[in-house]
């Protein structure tokens, strides 16, 4: 017999907690799905996080795990630990709809390989996670499911667009959940929800299904509550796959020991040169934030070797980011030419925007972004790694689709807003968001904290390292959400604008 586990609900736990518990026969699988299957029960009305349930295979999958574990055979990296997955990617038998009125009734013929890869590690999916339409915008809003709100305060964004996977990992619907990023969809939610989450380098965590894979924005990362939790995931997400052209496989093997990520290296603080940016000189940053982002500094530099406040030139940014983007958003444009009223606001404006540009635009977008990455290069020359806000609001109303302006400056765009994060999407460099206390609103704060490119490991490394100095202060460590009340919330389906974009 599995011994029962009492002094913690068992939802409650991290995944390296729960996969070292259920090695041991401390803890079922069965126990930490149904532990899972209850929080959501409990309070997904409050928060709509979680779009597509499969509550059933969920039960299934932890009685196999149980039988293999009392039968004595190996164990995954994974097993017995339940996640979450965006509504991007596909589980068998669930919908995928992209959170598009058009795909309202698309089941997945079979899992997408990253699904693939968890499930042969032991772990198994509860169910996929709201997104913003297509995952354009960082406001997770639809007209199929409806809007995902901030679990520390209902009235606020989730921001996106994996916001659905970082609110089920607040709640504490599940240990892991995937996400994707382009200019911040791991990272944005992840600060606002007080969890982390993590953009690898590229071709670190093969895709598959990525509409234009030669420009490797896209990708897919691992979010979890800490950033040990989030390098086990990784330990299974990087691996070989000749369908991703970034990946190099040699042999079979990646140039990589994935086995590395699941046993992170100890890294001395104070041995690392930091460089610190409130803005990356082209961020809207809201004062909230920058007060924030000053009161912590002189808390963390006695950690560091050196901390001095500089960054790479970004002032071509916006323009590549922008271009390059729109580019890529004119896969949809079908979409918009042929069925107009199924599809939102940010659907149709991305399109728009892409068809303004330009062939000479995208190849002066091209040719500064090669200027761009070699700078980058040459800035992680003189510095380790490099800290920032890692969003540039504090949570807004989530009736607002997207900040049109902040601290009074109009933004450029919707997507303006997301400066903080784009500025490292546009080298390919791996940045992870970890939760550094709360603003003055009393809602979450993430910080952001880039690596060298490829230097995936040694980001973790460091920033495991960082995150236990930020939890040692009382004012800085991790805040969760209120589980009592979120219970008693009204459901969020009855908000006014609820559905929709209006």
């Amino acid at each position: 017999m599995l011994s029962q586990t009492s002094a913690t609900n068992p939802a409650d736990l991290g995944a390296v907690e729960a996969r070292s518990l259920i090695a041991r026969r401390a803890l079922s699988p069965l126990e930490l799905a149904d532990a899972c299957i209850a929080r959501v029960e409990a309070i997904d009305h409050a928060v709509n996080a979680l779009v597509a349930r499969d509550f059933d295979g969920l039960r299934e999958g932890a009685k196999a795990m149980e039988d293999r574990l009392m039968s004595g055979l190996p164990l995954g990296a994974l097993h017995g630990l339940p996640f979450a997955v965006k509504d991007m990617i596909d589980v068998k038998g669930l919908h995928t709809t992209f959170g598009s009125e058009i795909f309202r009734n698309n089941i997945a013929s079979k899992d997408d390989a990253v699904v693939a890869a968890m499930r042969a590690a032991g772990a198994m999916p509860i169910g996929k996670t709201n997104v913003p339409e297509w995952s354009l915008g960082a406001n997770t809003r639809n007209r199929v499911y409806g809007v995902t709100a901030n679990p520390h305060d209902l009235t606020r964004s989730c921001a996106g667009s994996s916001g659905g996977s970082a609110v089920a990992l607040a709640c504490r619907y599940a240990p892991l959940a995937t996400g994707s990023d382009t200019g911040g969809s791991v990272r944005n939610p992840a600060a606002f929800c007080g969890i982390v989450g993590y953009r690898p380098s590229s071709g670190l965590v093969p895709g598959d299904t990525r509409a234009v894979a030669l420009i490797p924005w896209s990708t897919i990362g691992p979010m979890a509550r800490n950033v040990a939790d989030c390098a086990l995931m990784l330990s299974v997400l990087a691996r070989p796959d000749h369908n991703d052209p970034f990946t190099t496989v040699i042999d079979g093997r990646t140039l990589w020991d994935p086995a590395h990520f699941a046993n992170l290296p100890r890294r001395d603080l104070s041995s690392v040169k930091i460089a610190a940016t409130e803005d990356f000189g082209i961020a809207p940053t809201a004062a909230i934030v920058r007060r924030h982002f000053r009161s912590i500094l002189p808390r963390l530099q006695p950690y560091f070797g050196a901390l001095e406040e500089a960054a790479p030139d970004c002032s071509d940014a916006d323009r590549i980011f922008s271009v390059l983007r729109g580019v890529l958003c004119l896969r949809m444009a079908e979409l918009v030419d042929n069925q107009p009223d199924l599809v939102g606001p940010n659907v149709t404006d991305n399109v728009a925007e892409g068809r303004s540009y330009s062939g000479e635009d995208v190849s002066k977008a091209l040719i500064a972004q090669g200027r761009y990455q070699r700078d980058w290069q040459a800035f992680f020359e003189d510095h380790d790694y490099l800290i920032s806000p890692a969003i540039t609001i504090s949570p807004p109303p989530w009736r607002e689709l997207f900040p049109v302006e902040i601290d009074g400056e109009a933004t450029k765009s919707y997507y303006h807003w997301l400066g903080m994060a784009y500025t490292s999407t546009i080298p390919g460099h791996p940045s992870i968001t970890i939760p550094c206390g709360r603003d003055e609103k009393g809602l979450p704060f993430g910080l952001q904290i880039v690596g060298r490119r490829h230097g995936d490991l040694g980001l973790l490394a460091i920033a495991a390292e960082l995150e236990q100095v930020i939890n040692g202060h009382s004012d800085l460590a991790p805040c969760r959400p209120d589980i009592d009340m979120l219970k008693s919330a009204p459901h969020l389906s009855e908000a006014e604008g609820f559905l929709g974009f209006e």
